[in-house]
């Protein structure tokens, strides 16, 4: 028990302003969502024609949630939750990937493991850290909808099945570093997998059946396989369904156990997924720092790539299945006329636009890691020998920042064969099917600041290059994606690149937001690339 302790307050220490960052902005999202709904929507009738327009338009619901009414709670449970999972999926298998294959990759585990804590006193400080962390998600979340001055018992469920959506995502991060041998390929997979979970709770909320009213929904089969679509089913506010929770909290049980089973025949620093021997010379097209670069991000790239092939490849069969829900609910297609009139756009446009926005974010995710293997590489001292050399400082970080560019056009193009290759397969005819080149090519600018400008924060800031990354791109997804449901100051949302991404129409494009972004993404990398020629390469 003394080793358990004491390697629990090294956790804590470690972590605690990661922590108290994570906690104090999902339980202040909650609450800030919850005003601003109340402040928009003000009445049960005004959020009746909200959720008429989601039902009518499913499209909507892949970035939403499950509608059950219009009651405030029910409403603001509806548009807040499915995003609260995500957060607190990232925040949790960043946090046991952390603490486990990273410190195997550092060597740290082994030397600790060498003492009379063991190999099994580091795993259960882990999960007791991992347990607390949730628990305190959890009663921050439930606090915030209380705040906001919804039902206490209702926030309960809402508060703990946030929680329980991260503790199933803790047990898939642990179960990701016994199989991968680095923590970037663990983290990889595991936000990956967070993503797959939100788009499938998407498709299930999007597939589902209408209520004859419009204002409620039953999920389809996917939600029911996504630990988010688990903690949709608890119905807060309306239900107060207690049971949905055992299934998040039994995955985390059951990839607990694996990890144990895992654990106690492999040796410390050894995969399941064991990493290829290196060879002895490089290969003759290694000699440049563009293919370095390439080498070291070639399987983050391929799995950004994969990720974007998939929500492509959702809008052929997720389209179908709208049309076929649509069709057979004459009062949900009554409303999507009279939409689809008054804003001159198709159902499959609105569904691709829906899609393109969580593309757009894995690109700039895929673009914003290239930058953050910048800083890998310096912390880890392999950087110095590279600049010591004739590549030179700007050689060296223009090759990354080029790798970044290219990555995100082929995350965004493999999403636009997925989503080209589906919609065709579907027998769909509308003008949406040639419109998803034009449509990933809108997302680009967006996600090119997320290269250029962590760029500029590495060489200013270097020490701060991962925690202000992740947190600018966080930011301006709730800015620009979820500003207008918070209610945020339309000032302040004009701050993320995801509210100027040009939007495809049936009367063109305006690409004056993305112009400006491309010059402004040129302008930070230009700086970027003058001022790392004046600053030291080290591993501080």
């Amino acid at each position: 028990m003394g080793a358990l302790w004491i390697l629990y307050r090294q956790r804590l220490r470690r972590d605690r302003w990661q922590v108290i960052v994570w906690v104090l902005s999902i339980g202040m999202l909650a609450l800030f969502a919850v005003a601003a709904i109340a402040k928009t929507f003000g009445d049960d009738a005004t959020r009746t024609q909200v959720l008429q327009l989601a039902t009518a338009a499913p499209a909507i619901l892949v970035l939403r949630g499950l509608p059950r009414g219009p009651a405030l709670d029910s409403f603001a449970f509806f548009e807040i939750f499915s995003f609260l999972g995500v957060l607190a999926g990232l925040m949790n298998t960043f946090m046991a990937v952390r603490h486990t294959r990273a410190e195997e990759e550092s060597g740290r585990a082994e030397l600790i493991s060498s003492t009379a804590a063991g190999r099994w006193a580091p795993l259960a400080a882990t999960v007791l850290h991992g347990a607390v962390a949730n628990v305190l998600v959890a009663v921050a979340t439930a606090l915030g909808f209380m705040a906001g001055g919804l039902d206490p018992a209702g926030s309960l469920v809402a508060g703990f099945a946030t929680g329980a959506v991260g503790f199933a995502f803790f047990g898939v991060g642990l179960l990701a570093s016994e199989f991968f041998s680095t923590s970037r390929g663990a983290n990889g997979i595991s936000s990956t997998l967070v993503v797959v979970a939100y788009l499938l709770r998407g498709v299930g909320d999007a597939t589902g059946q209408v209520s004859p009213d419009g204002t409620t929904m039953t999920a389809a089969w996917p939600s029911w396989i996504s630990p988010i679509g688990w903690g949709q089913q608890t119905f807060a506010y309306t239900g107060n369904r207690w049971w949905p929770l055992l299934l998040p909290l039994g995955l985390w049980a059951a990839c607990t156990a694996v990890v144990v089973f895992i654990m106690a025949r492999r040796d410390v620093g050894s995969s399941v997924l064991a990493g290829r021997s290196g060879r002895s010379d490089a290969r003759p097209w290694l000699r440049g720092s563009f293919s370095l670069a390439l080498r070291l991000q070639q399987g983050a790239i391929i799995g950004w790539c994969i990720g974007g092939l998939a929500t492509g490849l959702l809008t052929g069969s997720l389209g179908s299945a709208i049309q076929s829900s649509i069709t057979s609910n004459p009062q949900v297609s009554s409303v999507l006329r009279g939409m689809i009139e008054a804003q001159g756009i198709s159902m499959t446009q609105l569904l691709v636009a829906a899609l393109f926005e969580v593309a757009g974010i894995l690109a700039a995710a895929c673009g914003l890691q290239t930058v953050l293997r910048l800083r890998q590489e310096e912390v880890a001292g392999t950087a110095e020998p590279v600049v010591a050399e004739s590549v030179g400082r700007m050689r060296w970080l223009g090759s990354f920042l080029g790798l970044g560019a290219v990555s995100v056009a082929l995350v965004l193009a493999f999403t636009a064969v997925g989503a080209w290759a589906s919609l065709a397969a579907s027998g769909d005819t509308s003008g949406a099917v040639d419109d998803v080149w034009q449509t990933a090519l809108d997302q680009l600018p967006a996600a090119l600041i997320y290269l250029a400008l962590p760029a500029l924060v590495f060489v200013v800031w270097p020490r701060a290059t991962i925690p202000t990354g992740w947190a600018l791109l966080g930011v301006g997804v709730i800015l620009g994606i979820y500003g207008s449901i918070l209610g945020i100051d339309q000032k302040l949302r004009d701050l993320s690149p995801f509210t100027h991404t040009p939007v495809t129409t049936s009367t063109g494009t305006d690409w004056s937001g993305g112009f400006w972004m491309l010059g402004i993404a040129a302008v930070l990398a230009a700086l970027a690339l003058a001022a790392v020629r004046r600053r030291e390469v080290g591993t501080a």
